[in-house]
């Protein structure tokens, strides 16, 4: 714990929090304050624990609230932008609403990996995209998305999605968002009607799975929100809170039928049980698939959703999962209780 506090380690976030005996604080693992000395830590397996040895919350890595969840200070901010996606947004704008720019732009790069100007922008060109596969015009859309020129949101356009939105004409708009979890933040991707993608955002096979979804579907990833990834958030709130045992999420996930075959058994097993890989290919009619099984498992791009983290190992030892072992014993944990 020592180690990942001083690294400031993303794949503890929600493992555990470090109380600061000279300051009276408790933080997450990856608290940008300075760092203080071995002999002033301590160390809780939660904020409650924490709490009850007298320490309070500290007011900059805030970690009471869910990991990846945006602070209340930039909320407003943000449902501006989801709002009216097509608004062009400018630094004075920013500190019109009594924020400052570079703030907000430290936010989204810690974040998202991109500056404000550039999320916004992306949220444009991905709403121009939406009304061009709705029937509407290039010229149309350009206009509408606060384009002054046709060549200037083409060119755009082309930096971004590398090809014409012509061309693009007839792809699958997937929206994309953050989605706050206690185990940390998880990546939600979702078209009108069925999600697609939801995997938590330090999963190093997460840029495969978007390359692999995007291909086989189709589809053109965009920064953004819709209904379906709002009620994500809430059936993972309800599951955590320990109200939810199944998701009531349309799901697609495109794979070969042997992946699908393993993905809808990973459905039938029950709320709070396990079965090892091997049970699971002779449930599948293939006792000696078991490496096939456990392939087509790690291959789920839907956690939590499609359980894969229900199958271990002989004996039960718990063995491959994709969002560190740490994070398949806790929703285990969490299951059993």
């Amino acid at each position: 714990m020592l180690e990942a506090f001083l690294r400031r380690d993303t794949t503890f976030d929600g493992v555990f929090v470090t109380g600061v005996s000279t300051t009276g604080i408790f933080c997450r693992p990856t608290c940008p304050a300075k760092k203080p000395r071995r002999e002033n830590l301590s160390f809780f397996g939660s904020p409650h624990d924490a709490l009850l040895a007298g320490f309070r919350p500290c007011k900059r890595c805030r970690p009471m609230e869910p990991a990846g969840a945006p602070p209340e200070w930039l909320q407003p901010l943000l449902d501006a932008v989801e709002a009216d996606p097509r608004r062009k947004w400018t630094d004075q704008d920013v500190r019109a609403r009594g924020l400052s720019p570079e703030r907000v732009r430290r936010w989204f790069q810690r974040n998202h990996g991109m500056t404000f100007q550039a999320y916004h922008r992306a949220r444009r060109l991905g709403s121009a995209l939406g009304q061009v596969r709705g029937g509407s015009s290039v010229g149309r859309a350009a206009f509408e998305a606060g384009y002054d020129s046709l060549s200037g949101f083409q060119e755009a356009f082309k930096q971004y999605f590398g090809t014409t939105p012509t061309d693009l004409e007839g792809s699958l708009v997937i929206e994309v968002s953050r989605v706050p979890t206690p185990l940390g933040p998880m990546l939600a991707a979702a078209s009108a009607d069925v999600l697609v993608l939801l995997e938590f955002v330090d999963r190093r096979a997460l840029p495969t799975q978007v390359r692999r979804i995007r291909q086989r579907m189709g589809a053109v990833f965009v920064p953004g929100r819709n209904g379906l990834i709002d009620q994500t958030h809430r059936e993972l709130e309800e599951y955590f809170a320990g109200d939810r045992r199944a998701f009531d999420l349309p799901i697609a996930i495109p794979g070969t039928g042997f992946q699908r075959d393993v993905w809808t058994a990973l459905r039938q097993i029950p709320y709070g049980e396990t079965r090892s890989y091997g049970e699971l290919a002779r449930a599948l009619g293939r006792p000696s698939a078991v490496r096939a099984v456990g392939r087509a498992n790690g291959s789920n791009a839907l956690g939590i959703v499609v359980p894969c983290h229900r199958v271990v190992g002989a004996g039960g030892k718990l063995v491959g999962y994709g969002g560190g072992l740490w994070r398949k014993q806790r929703l285990l944990e969490l299951e059993e209780s």
